[in-house]
């Protein structure tokens, strides 16, 4: 499920930004060739941490719900596939955070991308194996697929290009809908930016630069197109007998938006590097173009 492997994600963000404020300019630094104990230091600390992550994840979600045969669930229609991309979106920035740390490492391009990339799937994964045992729940082949197709993103750009031009970014707005439903769509900010799914949005984000390099266009100049929902107070169409009076009409949003590339900008501190890399998974307010499906286009000055 989303909300857990977004627990795990934000984890290592902090992980990675504390360590980005705590070292020095020579730790941070990437190694120019293969230092293995930092090498040694990634490999142990990500295998311990993603045990650790899922031995509480299994104490502290699923020990108060029965286990079962392991099993799969259908749940591709739920929350209009703002969870899938969730999946997707989690899959790739732990993918990319992985390959990151064995690059700060001085490991080959082959072992970033197998190993360091194939950390986000194959945690999420797992979460999901956690899921099919679980009678609450069950494991999502939508969420599988989403899982690697986040992967994929990371590893096929990398392959191609030797660099990441298109990044799923994220941003959130408040709604009124939590208040309907706060044990589901979160009773407080932190619980809405991950559970309330009609404030969330997903955007693939695009380096213009990067694909016209002879171009005057500014490095951290980014177009991006945003996917969002809204109307949701359950999973699918049909609410609750007790939410009768309460039945919005379920939306879907397109946006088209500018963003900006943090990681282009030039800078010789490696701390401002790592920080720029950490905080390039959300996308920045900007004027943005919002198209609801069968109903029309507006216009935001800044969207969030």
């Amino acid at each position: 499920m989303k909300f857990k492997s977004i627990i795990f994600f934000c984890l290592l963000l902090a992980i990675s930004n504390c360590k980005a404020q705590s070292g020095i300019t020579s730790f941070l630094k990437p190694s120019d060739t293969l230092n293995n104990k930092r090498q040694k230091a990634v490999f142990v600390s990500e295998a311990a941490f993603s045990a650790i992550s899922l031995v509480g994840l299994n104490q502290l979600w699923y020990a108060d719900y029965p286990r079962s045969k392991f099993h799969f669930i259908n749940d591709n229609q739920e929350w209009l596939q703002m969870d899938k991309l969730g999946h997707l979106y989690s899959s790739y920035h732990l993918g990319r955070l992985g390959s990151e740390m064995l690059q700060w490492s001085g490991s080959s391009p082959n072992k970033q991308l197998v190993y360091g990339a194939g950390l986000g799937f194959a945690f999420l994964t797992a979460v999901e194996v956690l899921d099919g045992f679980s009678s609450q729940w069950g494991a999502s082949s939508g969420d599988v697929i989403a899982n690697a197709t986040g992967t994929a993103l990371y590893v096929s750009q990398a392959l191609l290009w030797n660099e990441q031009r298109i990044t799923p970014k994220f941003s959130f707005h408040t709604t009124r809908f939590s208040a309907l439903r706060p044990e589901v769509l979160g009773a407080n900010f932190a619980e809405q930016i991950l559970k309330d799914y009609n404030g969330q949005t997903y955007w693939l984000s695009a380096n213009l630069r990067s694909f016209f390099k002879a171009s005057k266009i500014p490095k951290v100049l980014n177009i991006a197109i945003g996917y969002g929902a809204d109307g949701m107070i359950t999973g699918r169409s049909e609410n609750p007998i007790f939410l009768a009076t309460e039945n919005p009409s379920r939306t879907r949003q397109l946006y088209l938006s500018f963003d900006v590339d943090l990681t282009k900008i030039e800078t010789q501190s490696h701390f401002l590097k790592t920080f720029f890399s950490v905080f390039s998974v959300l996308k920045i307010p900007a004027p943005t173009l919002e198209y609801i499906v069968g109903k029309g286009i507006k216009g935001h000055l800044l969207y969030f």
